[in-house]
Formats: structure tokens, C-alpha cells, sequence
């Protein structure tokens, strides 16, 4: 299976910066997408960022210019680079991946989840 383990949350004041790491580990597919969603307290998760299927990125418009999502095939990572955070940016942050293993095989993993406050 795949093991996803992130690091990189904490407390910042607004307009400062923050970077989240997730390392994935397991079996990988050939063909993945790897990525950032958030939850913020009674609100739905929603898409970050993302490495999509097709090696493009995909932003929330409320991260575009701010949020940069980079990763290392390499060591199977991925990275989340906030800059200029603000209060509304707190949420618990969450590593996803997709293997594509056929077009009738899709496996998804989540991650446990790294809190990320933002103070005004």
C-alpha cells in the first residue's frame, strides 16, 4: 500500500511563509498525481494544489500567485511553498495521490493531515 507522511504546518504570522512536505512511500504507479487539498473548521475539503495526471498543475484561484506546488520524483515528494499566508489560509492541509494503474484501477491515498494557523 502507500504511506503518505507530511510535515511542514505550524503557526505564522499573516503575510509570512510556510513550506509542507509530503513524502510518499509504497507502491507507486508509473502514472500518479500527487497534490494539497485543505479543510478548514466547517468547511469542505477543497483542492490546494495539484500535480495532475498529466504532469500540469492545477491551483484554487485563492492560492494562485501566493502557493507554488513543486516535487522530487526522485524522493517521491512533494512540496507546498506558501507565501504571503493569511488568516484565511488556516486549515488542516492534506497530501493526496492517485495511482492510475489502468483506466478501470484508480487507488487514492490521503495523508493524516498538517494544521496550518495563520494569525492576523
Amino acid at each position: 500500500q502507500v504511506r503518505l507522511v507530511e510535515s511542514g504546518g505550524g503557526l505564522v504570522q499573516a503575510g509570512g511563509s510556510l513550506r509542507l512536505s509530503c513524502a510518499a512511500s509504497g507502491i507507486l504507479s508509473d502514472i500518479n498525481a500527487m497534490g494539497w487539498y485543505r479543510q478548514a473548521p466547517g468547511k469542505q475539503r477543497e483542492l490546494v494544489a495539484a500535480f495532475t495526471r498529466g504532469r500540469t498543475t492545477d491551483y484554487a484561484d485563492s492560492v494562485k500567485g501566493r502557493f507554488t506546488i513543486s516535487r522530487d520524483n526522485a524522493k517521491s515528494t512533494v512540496y507546498l511553498q506558501m507565501n504571503s499566508l493569511k488568516p484565511e489560509d488556516t486549515a488542516v492541509y492534506y497530501c493526496h495521490l492517485v495511482n492510475y494503474w489502468s483506466a478501470m484501477s484508480v487507488n487514492d491515498y490521503w495523508g493524516q493531515g498538517t494544521q496550518v494557523t495563520v494569525s492576523s
